[in-house]
C-alpha cells in the first residue's frame, strides 16, 4: 500500500521504525514494518508501539542474535520481527535479496572422502 493510503497512526509507526538511532536497526525494524504495516490489525500496531519503545542498543542486540530476548519482551510482534530479520537479505527490498541457499543433501561421505564411503 503506498504511504499517502496509510492511516495518521501507520504513517507514525512506520517512520518511528526507520528511524531507531542505528542503521542496524533501522534496517531491519524498518523494513519489516514497511512491508507489513498495512495489514496489521489494531492489536498488532499496539504490540508494535511496544517493540518501538524498547531501547535500540537491545534490540540491535536480541535481532543479531547476540543476546536473547527477554522474556517480559518476547511477544507475538517480537517473534514475527525477530523471524524476519534472520532470513538471508534481512533489511534489504525484496528486488534485492538473494534466494536462500538450498540445503544440500547427506550423503555420508564428505570432503576427501572417497565416493560412496562413510564415515565411522
Amino acid at each position: 500500500m503506498p504511504d499517502q493510503e496509510l492511516s495518521p497512526r501507520r504513517k507514525r509507526l512506520l517512520f518511528r521504525a526507520w528511524h531507531r538511532g542505528t542503521k542496524e536497526a533501522d534496517l531491519l525494524v524498518g523494513r519489516f514494518v514497511a512491508e507489513h504495516v498495512a495489514e496489521f490489525t489494531e492489536a498488532e500496531l499496539d504490540d508494535l508501539e511496544a517493540v518501538l519503545e524498547l531501547p535500540d542498543v537491545d534490540m540491535t542486540d536480541w535481532l543479531g542474535g547476540r543476546r536473547p530476548v527477554p522474556a517480559e519482551h518476547d511477544g507475538p510482534m517480537m517473534a514475527r520481527i525477530l523471524a524476519a530479520s534472520r532470513l538471508s537479505g534481512a533489511g534489504l527490498p525484496p528486488e534485492l535479496r538473494r534466494p536462500a541457499p538450498a540445503a544440500e543433501p547427506e550423503s555420508g561421505s564428505g570432503p576427501g572422502d572417497p565416493a560412496g564411503t562413510t564415515r565411522p
